[in-house]
């Protein structure tokens, strides 16, 4: 159970946004209802064993997968490094003994009755190269294109393909080509699968709102949402320094409550930060104000929003 729960971190549970679309991709998403991420199996792997067999085979087992859809899932989003089968100029010549323990991890979540969602899952290092250059662009929609094809054989009812996690481009033109380039990949690869694409940078909503739909009809879009960050993310090891020393903020947010953790702060900045999200008035109508521009974008678009 532990190993389970620091393998997989939630993926946000937000029921499918309805749209009008009666599209394949829009019946398809509503196979994505309630999910969750596999992390530190197949990408941001921080064991010392790195990507070995004994980590990839090990990490997650079929007990783990058996639980998830105990407790009412339907789908995983399984989160891929690329770089560890990429090929430097070979990159649509995948690494055999690799590939196979991908293969084996999404044979285990398909046996048990769980739609994968197949997410290309990079470090930032990664995503700045496809900001900077386009040959490596080119490598990997090479990639892209191998890998759709090599699934393009599984049910595309339980398969899909997600272009990109969060891909930290602050430029959305030069987004924009970019995800076109590989989602045209990913379709030349496996014709009949549903791709996920998703704004710009951090894929939240204001990254969404600007987005134009690929013209592809086949595609379900997706967007990340983390507020209040201040609230969400306290106690987090990672990111910024602030988040690891907060740990008593309660929601929703007041600035009366707010106050009172505040003044149990020694650092300056740190208070800051509590008063802003005392100040910021977050509550569920915020919420949904929130998010329901974003449904509003996939109303507009007629597009299936997850």
């Amino acid at each position: 159970m532990r190993r389970l729960v620091s393998a997989c971190l939630l993926f946000f549970a937000i029921p499918t946004l309805a749209q009008s679309s009666s599209s394949l991709a829009a019946r398809r998403a509503a196979h994505l209802r309630h999910g969750i991420n596999l992390s530190e199996w197949f990408a941001q792997v921080y064991d010392p064993k790195g990507y070995t067999k004994e980590h990839l085979v090990g990490w997650v087992t079929p007990d783990d997968i058996a639980l998830i859809k105990s407790v009412g899932f339907d789908h995983v989003r399984l989160s891929v490094n690329p770089e560890p089968m990429m090929r430097h100029n070979m990159a649509d010549h995948l690494p055999p003994e690799y590939l196979g323990y991908l293969d084996g991890a999404v044979k285990m979540i398909l046996d048990h009755g769980l739609a994968v969602i197949i997410d290309m899952h990079p470090e930032s290092e990664f995503k700045a190269k496809l900001v900077q250059h386009d040959d490596f662009v080119e490598q990997f929609s090479d990639f892209w294109r191998a890998i759709a094809q090599h699934y393009s054989s599984y049910d595309p009812e339980m398969v899909y393909f997600e272009i990109l996690n969060e891909p930290e481009f602050r430029d959305r033109y030069r987004w924009a080509g970019v995800q076109g380039r590989l989602a045209a990949a990913i379709r030349e690869g496996a014709p009949q699968h549903t791709i996920i694409a998703a704004g710009a940078n951090w894929s939240d909503v204001e990254d969404l709102l600007v987005l134009t739909p690929l013209p592809d009809a086949n595609v379900i879009y997706n967007f990340h949402f983390y507020d209040p960050h201040t609230f969400t993310h306290q106690g987090a090891t990672w990111g910024t320094n602030y988040w690891h020393f907060e740990s008593k903020l309660a929601y929703p947010a007041s600035l009366e409550a707010a106050r009172k953790v505040a003044a149990q702060e020694p650092d300056a900045f740190n208070r800051l930060q509590v008063l802003r999200y005392g100040l910021d008035h977050w509550d569920g109508n915020r919420i949904a104000v929130e998010i329901g521009q974003a449904a509003e974008w996939g109303k507009h678009w007629n597009v299936p929003l997850t």
